[in-house]
């Protein structure tokens, strides 16, 4: 399970990153750049709550057969 706290960790990291960069084209008014800031933090922050949620369905079915 160590690797999976590291991926959530360097999601988590990215979508962190990608917000400060959202609120500073925000504040330069580029709406590409506010548009591509935002999806890429929301995907990030997704994929850092979806990634565990998978494994622990994964391993639930996996000790359930």
């Amino acid at each position: 399970m160590g690797w999976l706290g590291v991926l959530k960790t360097v999601f988590l990291i990215l979508c962190f990153y990608c917000t400060l960069y959202y609120f500073q084209y925000l504040k330069e008014g580029d709406e590409r750049k506010i548009k591509q800031s935002r999806l890429a933090a929301v995907i990030c922050l997704a994929i850092a709550l979806l990634v565990p949620v998978i494994y622990n369905f994964y391993l639930f079915n996996h000790m359930m057969q």
